[in-house]
């Protein structure tokens, strides 16, 4: 089997240095400039190099690691793009608009599958594949860039696409820095959030790396008993353990934590309920999210009705926690919260 080249976003700018011996040095600035800023998709595209640095550089890197299958375009504007990796792995990655003129999220994904298994999620229910490499996440970003033009401008970055991202820790730290580095993606720090199930170790890292970058905790429940039910990696971290590691990251990293909920009929959405996440949530630098639950094919859940979505918001907004309902977007072309799926395909 030919082995698969790296892509040139997995490569640092001393690796590219060494492996090409680069001279002059504004070469290197030319080939940043071009895989980072530019609406280039080859090397071929870069003209300001010469010949021979163009097909040196195709002979060692990809330039994309990923390659757009199918794409699909919702009523709101939201678009889904099924790509697969060079090794035939297959990933959805999700372009939102937002009420940013021109601006648009992209919603990336972390790993191949998802190995959490959480019980409302579409990607739960296809297992993990594999964990994605740093460039293989930064060129999800990069493929809308390439190809938005004006009218949509990428301009925010969630990881809140398929898979773990704090269960492929390395790689997603190093797209994140890849993401937020002037001379690379040259997003705003601010502009970068992380979605996690809730891993202690790895929230802990997270706040470590020196980054002011968002962070969203899955929640779904105040109590243990019913979280475990959904979320099965709860079974053995606890909420108070998962407490504790939150307001480890509201204090180093100085920004507040996003707490996401899903609302599921019968299970998680009474007023008793509210009054617990309540309990749970109140004097922390946090906010709630509240999320209508997302239906797929096989989904064991229904949906909790808007009034009384509205109605949990009250009893939450009432007690002191900071709390919105999510407006739901790509609904209708399976690209929503808990929803994705890879259209179905494996490796």
């Amino acid at each position: 089997m030919l082995a698969i080249p790296p892509s040139i976003t997995d490569i640092s700018v001393e690796e590219l240095r060494s492996e090409l011996d680069l001279e002059p040095r504004y070469r290197l600035d030319q080939i940043q400039h071009a895989v980072y800023s530019t609406n280039s998709t080859s090397f071929d595209d870069i003209l300001t190099l010469p010949v021979g640095t163009r097909e040196a550089l195709a002979k060692k890197f990809s330039y994309e690691a990923v390659a757009p299958l199918r794409t699909e375009t919702s009523l709101d504007g939201t678009k889904k793009v099924l790509l697969r990796t060079g090794d035939g792995s297959v990933i959805e990655t999700v372009q939102m608009p937002t009420e940013r003129h021109k601006a648009t999220t992209i919603c990336l994904s972390s790993q191949a599958g998802c190995a959490m298994g959480c019980t409302f999620c579409a990607t739960g229910d296809i297992g993990l594949t594999r964990n994605l490499t740093s460039g293989e996440i930064i060129d999800q970003f990069l493929y809308f860039r390439r190809r938005s033009g004006d009218e949509q401008v990428p301009d925010r970055a969630v990881f809140m696409g398929m898979g773990e991202p704090l269960a492929n820790l390395a790689a997603v730290e190093g797209a994140v820095r890849g993401l937020v580095e002037p001379g690379r993606v040259g997003l705003g720090a601010r502009r970068v959030t992380v979605s996690t199930v809730g891993l202690p170790s790895g929230i802990r890292a997270l706040a470590d790396w020196g980054l002011s970058i968002g962070l969203a905790i899955s929640l779904h429940a105040a109590v243990d008993e019913i979280r475990q039910c959904l979320v099965p990696v709860a079974r053995r971290i606890l909420l108070e353990e998962l407490m504790d590691a939150s307001t480890y990251y509201q204090r180093i990293a100085g920004r507040r934590v996003t707490y996401e909920y899903t609302m599921l009929e019968g299970v998680n959405d009474s007023r008793v309920q509210a009054k617990e996440v309540v309990h749970l949530l109140r004097g922390q630098r946090c906010h709630l999210n509240l999320i209508p639950f997302n239906s797929y094919p096989g989904a064991r859940y229904r949906g909790t009705a808007p009034d009384r979505i509205r109605d949990f918001r009250d009893v939450v907004g009432l007690g002191g926690v900071s709390v919105t309902i999510r407006r739901t977007r790509g609904r209708d072309i399976s690209g929503a919260c808990g929803q994705l799926h890879a259209g179905g395909l494996t490796n």
